[in-house]
């Protein structure tokens, strides 16, 4: 069986693969390079695909920073360092989960593939729309109207293993999958060695989730 999995380099889909890779899916690891503002994730999402087993990884260009309306694509505007706070934050990058999830479809029914999993979260997440069920549910209400495949009664199904966990048992199903967190990388402003700042939303969830789970956080930090 093969399955599209959307692969950043961080923490969830890195959990996210795992579970598809234990299900007994062959991995094609789709990643996004789209004008954020650094590789780090990117090369972090090499490492996992190429830890975890997968069949083919592929990283396509397509520079949302022309865009802009986020601070993850637009170094004028600042990452928020002050805490996790309610509403959508700067962090959010329009229909970013929709165009990654429209190529991951293309990808799928090029590989003749009805699998897709993604890391999407709605309980220990930022506040972002493009995350929770509603918008999962439709999504896949949507690539089964507007395909070929779903239109000739070959069903997708879009996983969300991770929509209904917290942080912390994110973390937890992923240590008992063997999951290499150390191989991850989730700050919103990793530098060029892939060093957490530590400060940003990303940071906060992930190290709240670590103690949380009473896991030792292996994530490298900036030294401050």
């Amino acid at each position: 069986m093969k399955a599209v999995i959307l692969l950043s380099g961080g923490l969830d889909s890195a959990t996210c693969l795992a579970v598809a890779r234990r299900q007994g899916f062959a991995a094609y690891c789709l990643s996004l390079d789209y004008g954020q503002r650094h590789r780090a994730e990117l090369d972090a999402a090499r490492r996992v695909a190429a830890e975890t087993g997968a069949a083919e990884h592929r990283i396509l260009q397509l520079d949302l920073g022309q865009f802009g309306g986020s601070a993850l694509t637009d170094a004028r505007m600042e990452i928020p360092v002050a805490g996790v706070r309610p509403g959508i934050p700067v962090t959010y990058v329009p229909a970013r989960n929709t165009i990654m999830l429209s190529l991951a479809l293309a990808w799928a029914e090029a590989l003749s593939s009805r699998d897709i999993f993604v890391g999407v979260n709605a309980v220990d997440y930022s506040g972002y729309p493009d995350c929770r069920p509603e918008y999962i549910a439709a999504f896949e209400s949507m690539a089964n109207l507007g395909t070929k495949a779903g239109a000739e009664g070959e069903k997708l199904t879009l996983h969300t293993p991770l929509m209904r966990l917290s942080k912390a048992g994110i973390i937890r199903l992923g240590h008992s999958l063997d999951v290499d967190y150390r191989l991850t990388v989730s700050c919103y402003q990793a530098d060029e060695k892939g060093r957490a700042c530590g400060l940003c939303d990303s940071c906060r969830l992930r190290r709240e989730g670590f103690n949380a789970a009473g896991l030792p956080d292996p994530t490298l930090y900036v030294k401050k």
